[in-house]
């Protein structure tokens, strides 16, 4: 591949995913939502055909043909989503009602609705909350009866069929994958997605499942948003390639107040772990229906970059709103003028992150010599993307170049930090690898004639997982 049109000169760190829908999902929208500033994409399995999958994911790789820079595509699996069953017709429901759920497949009325998850039934018990429709309905449980659950209502609203129910003081013992998850696995998978996002995860039992059946054909990454995942954080996030911080859901099954905490230590804890870490939902939820963010929705995005995330995603505004690539536009605008600032590179880099390792010690040296010699890249050369992760976790100024023989490799690195990926050939010769990194670098435009970039790679060449040379070269 040869880049066209990306101006290293200015090049943006933290990276943005678009989440692909009826808005988005046409070849010219994406290709102006690429030169906008998205690098990756989302297929949100929650909603749309496998027809409409195929058709996105066939746009996404022809536009990477034509920019020639490759692209990453998420599969985002729905999970084990717990709803309410059938209503007779939309009820409004007010404070101080009593609303009973039951095990009934009756439709429901403003009395009571079925309940059609049979093992949650048993968990309830008095004094739980129940939460309906995204949290805009709330519930307490008063009173228990083997196969019902008499609740007050505490917050009142519209509840209708098949409406999202949320259990914040209860771990459910559900899988993570469903049956209708592992159908569209195994459909993304031969596809071809890069990511595979797992919903709703609670143990790390959930993500030992997902790798059993991904088998190494995609990265995996889970998504933090129950307070068992937030629970069990260090079990976790050792077993995947990235996280998410789902805020959606979050804020529901936790006061909101513990949300930007939350989100801060996902961050912390990814970083420390080399783990690529996503922030997403609601980021400029306004845009799905005027043309300009609010200015906290700004601030939002603004603070996410500051905390050093790999990546700000966008769901509904770039899916089904008004104005998709003028959302992507302004998430672009605005984490280019963080990184612009002079506050954000010591924020970044406030955690010196080694763990006693050699190849951590290479590339926190690597990123330290750059800044010393004030070279314009670091250039890295990786087989599987072990390299180039361990030096996005050090958070450098300089763009990060990775050169890399697989295809595969260089669109799963599209979501990590500061890295742009080309592929390029293998090359077994040293002195050939850092002359071809010299040149890459020159003809991409990252330096200029007579600067100087610092190199890394792993002797003996080309050995996965062995990164022990830095070296600076003038170009």
């Amino acid at each position: 591949m040869k880049h066209k049109d990306l101006n290293y000169k200015v090049i943006r760190h933290a990276k943005i995913l678009a989440t692909l829908g009826p808005a988005s999902d046409d070849i010219n929208t994406i290709r102006a939502l690429v030169q906008a500033g998205a690098s990756a994409f989302r297929l949100n399995f929650s909603h749309g055909s496998y027809d409409d999958h195929r058709a996105r994911y066939n746009n996404i790789r022809q536009v990477e043909a034509e920019v020639g820079y490759p692209l990453a595509i998420l599969q985002d699996l729905q999970g084990p989503k717990v709803r309410i069953g059938e209503m007779a017709a939309p009820t409004l429901l007010e404070k101080g009602d009593t609303f009973t759920l039951d095990l009934d497949p009756t439709p429901g009325d403003k009395n009571r609705v079925n309940l059609p998850h049979t093992e949650i039934m048993p968990l309830l018990k008095e004094g739980d909350k129940v939460f309906i429709n995204d949290g805009i309905v709330r519930l307490e449980v008063v009173k228990k009866h083997p196969g019902v659950a008499e609740c007050k209502v505490l917050a009142g609203g519209i509840v209708s069929s098949k409406k999202g129910l949320n259990l914040p003081t209860l771990e459910v013992p559900m899988a993570a994958l469903t049956e209708k998850d592992k159908k569209d696995l195994a459909f993304g998978l031969e596809l071809g997605v890069d990511w595979v996002a797992l919903s709703f995860v609670q143990r790390k039992e959930d993500i030992e499942e997902l790798h059993s059946l991904v088998k190494g054909r995609a990265r995996v990454m889970a998504k933090i948003e129950m307070p068992s995942a937030v629970k069990r954080l260090d079990e976790i996030i050792p077993l995947v390639d990235a996280c998410m911080v789902a805020r959606g859901d979050l804020g529901v099954e936790l006061p909101l107040e513990e949300v930007p905490p939350i989100q801060k230590r996902i961050i912390r804890r990814c970083r420390e772990e080399g783990k690529i870490v996503v922030v997403a939902t609601q980021m400029l939820e306004s845009m799905t229906q005027n043309a300009s963010p609010t200015r906290a929705e700004v601030s939002d995005v603004a603070n996410a970059t500051y905390e050093g995330a790999d990546v700000l995603m966008l769901s509904a505004e770039s899916a089904s709103g008004k104005y998709p690539v003028e959302s992507v536009a302004t998430m672009d605008a605005v984490i280019r003028r963080v990184e612009q600032s002079s506050a954000w590179q010591p924020l970044v880099t406030a955690r010196q992150l080694t763990n006693g390792e050699v190849e951590d010690a290479i590339t926190n040296a690597a990123a330290n010599l750059a800044d010393a010699v004030k070279a314009r890249a670091i250039v890295t050369f990786t087989s599987r993307g072990t390299t180039a992760l361990r030096m996005s976790r050090q958070r450098p100024g300089q763009p990060i170049l990775v050169l890399t023989p697989s295809e595969n490799t260089a669109r799963g690195l599209c979501l990590a930090w500061g890295v742009h990926t080309e592929v390029t050939p293998d090359i077994f010769d040293m002195e050939k690898m850092i002359d071809r990194a010299a040149d890459k670098a020159l003809g991409l435009g990252i330096a200029n004639k007579g600067e100087h970039i610092v190199v890394t790679a792993g002797m003996p060449i080309g050995t996965p997982g062995t990164t022990n040379m830095v070296r600076v070269r003038q170009v």
